[in-house]
């Protein structure tokens, strides 16, 4: 998969909210795990779908899916800067 796949978006949403089933109530993940994920790949290409990713965690929060964190508390994703991390919605 490549980041200029039209369905790259959805398959990142997708990958985030399965990941996030799979794990704690209270867990996040790195938006490089759903990079991961998405990508079909055997090497590290994956990395080009780092800010697809970031941008598919960025609508789920709009669609109140999923919350943006940094040092633990949820961030406004347009002042998210640096690493991040993605946790279900509260």
């Amino acid at each position: 998969m490549t980041d200029d796949e039209p369905d790259v978006g959805r398959r990142l949403e997708r990958a985030i909210l399965e990941l996030l089933e799979r794990r704690a109530p209270d867990a996040t993940i790195c938006p490089s795990d759903a990079a991961r994920a998405a990508y079909e790949g055997d090497d590290d290409g994956w990395r080009a779908l780092m800010g697809p990713a970031r941008d598919a965690a960025r609508r789920l929060v709009a669609a109140g899916e999923v919350e943006i964190t940094q040092a633990g508390r949820p961030v406004d994703p347009a002042e998210a800067h640096g690493p991040i991390r993605i946790r279900r919605a509260r």
